[in-house]
């Protein structure tokens, strides 16, 4: 597939998304901005959000990381499915009964200003890494498949990405973001849907066929209930992706900005709830079409591509689907499928960022309306810059696969907000204030320690997951310490 046509199926793809922004970001207001005037419709929010929830990452790095994990990334996928009922029903009644624009005015409200400004930060930094690494990626197989043909630089094929979400986010905010997530999800999902048909098609085989296939067998364990000790034992990994789901999309602005649109708390809800089921079946496919693309790279001779010399998995599925002679359908849609989930969580990515830091680090509630719309557009400008530099950063210090690179500075950086909000819920406790941010820094060191000593120092227990509860247990404990009489 030439290099020319996917520039141009990229530039059609954003001329329909401007287009949008055009239609629903007239008003161009902070409202709409920040909330859709909380008049979006809870059914089309929940479908939108599973693009946002899956993103590049799932669309290119989950197939990439089956020949390697097998299916035990489904494990977490189960967590996941409990995480969302705890949002649901914990998380989002509190955000609902306190009309929140930002969900860490909440720490402001129950601990102080210090809290308030401890939890912005670490969802600053968060949402900053998991935007920079879900754009990385679409950002390499754009340069390995388009730019590089026209020796056009790494740094200015992210330059072009970053400009083009701000074209059309600039204006309409999260008003805008529901919309074109929909049509996002819409374009994912039929293309997973595409690519499993037109593979298994080309090696002989019905759907039916390959699911009783025995090469699938050889890449579909599920459960690893073996040893406690590896990474991948199913307590870990099932725990794990539940306390993933509750900080990285309950305790998340970008994620919660979505559901504070709704009309309603019973609307977030079943928006919350049906999203959780349909994100499952849909990640399984991604995983089912992980094992198609190795199948087919066996039988094939087709060889894992190289980034920097180097193997790189996560670039398989853009390799199968545009140079492996399958058609130039299976090769559109690919495309539009890559373009699809890595804009549409990186969009709302860059508008939460910029919500965030107007309402949490700048305080800008309580100047005039022109003043804040002035601040507000500054803002998303220099929230772009910054992406833009983490993203060329990622590309020179990132050698494991994306998804466990992501799940693993989740670990980190979430851990402290999963400690505050449930202080914050389970307790009555009033704190010092001031020494939260202590508590926190304290926190992270210590998980960082922990999930740096080596294996054989703890009798060959591997620390994964488990490291994102363990940052909140800590700094619950911190808090407890802290407390006022």
């Amino acid at each position: 597939m030439s290099s020319f046509l996917i520039l141009t199926l990229l530039l059609g793809y954003f001329l329909v998304l401007i287009l949008i922004s055009f239609l629903t970001g007239k008003n161009d207001s902070n409202v709409d901005f920040f909330k859709a005037g909380k008049q979006s419709p809870w059914y089309l929010v929940a479908f939108g959000m599973i693009g946002a929830s899956l993103s590049g990452v799932t669309f290119i790095s989950v197939p990439g990381w089956v020949e390697a994990s097998q299916f035990s990334y489904f494990q977490v996928v189960l967590g996941y499915m409990v995480g969302y009922v705890v949002v649901a029903f914990v998380l989002l009644p509190v955000y609902y009964k306190l009309n929140l624009t930002s969900i860490y005015e909440y720490l402001f409200q129950r601990f102080g200003f210090v809290s308030h400004k401890t939890g912005a930060f670490f969802f600053f930094i968060s949402r900053v890494l998991g935007a920079a690494f879900r754009l990385y990626l679409v950002a390499i197989v754009l340069q390995q498949f388009v730019f590089s043909d026209w020796n056009v630089p790494f740094e200015i094929t992210v330059i072009i990405s970053i400009l083009l979400i701000w074209i059309y986010t600039f204006r309409g905010g999260i008003k805008t973001i529901v919309w074109t997530d929909t049509l996002q999800t819409l374009f994912m999902i039929t293309a997973v849907v595409l690519s499993i048909y037109f593979i298994t098609d080309s090696l002989g085989w019905s759907f039916t066929e390959f699911l009783a296939s025995d090469e699938l067998k050889s890449y579909s364990t599920i459960f690893n209930t073996d040893s406690i000790l590896d990474k991948n034992y199913f307590l870990k990994s099932f725990f794990g992706g539940l306390f993933v789901t509750i900080c990285m999309t309950g305790l998340d602005q970008d994620m919660m900005q979505k559901n504070l649109t709704c009309k309603s708390l019973k609307d977030a809800q079943k928006n919350m709830l049906s999203f959780s089921v349909v994100l499952t079946f849909v990640t399984f496919l991604f995983m089912l079409l992980g094992a198609l693309l190795f199948i087919y790279a066996k039988q094939n001779n087709i060889a894992i591509p190289l980034l920097d010399g180097k193997p790189k998995t996560d670039l398989l599925f853009p390799e199968i689907a545009l140079n492996s002679g399958l058609g130039i359908t299976l090769g559109i849609t690919f495309i539009l499928g890559l373009i699809a989930a890595a804009y549409s969580s990186a969009d709302s990515a860059l508008t939460s960022l910029t919500t965030s830091f107007c309402v949490d680090i700048l305080d800008m509630k309580d100047k005039s309306e022109q003043e804040q719309k002035t601040i507000r557009k500054k803002t998303h400008i220099g929230m772009s810059v910054l992406l833009v530099v983490v993203i060329i950063a990622f590309k020179y210090t990132l050698n494991s696969n994306v998804i466990s690179s992501l799940l693993t500075v989740a670990g980190y950086t979430y851990g402290p907000l999963l400690g505050l909000f449930a202080f914050g819920i389970f307790t009555d406790y009033k704190i010092k204030d001031r020494y939260v941010w202590m508590v926190a820094l304290v926190s992270v060191a210590i998980v960082f320690m922990l999930g740096n000593i080596p294996a054989e120092n703890l009798g060959g227990y591997v620390i994964g997951y488990e490291l994102l509860p363990l940052n909140g247990l800590f700094t619950f404990i911190g808090l407890m310490l802290i407390r006022r009489k």
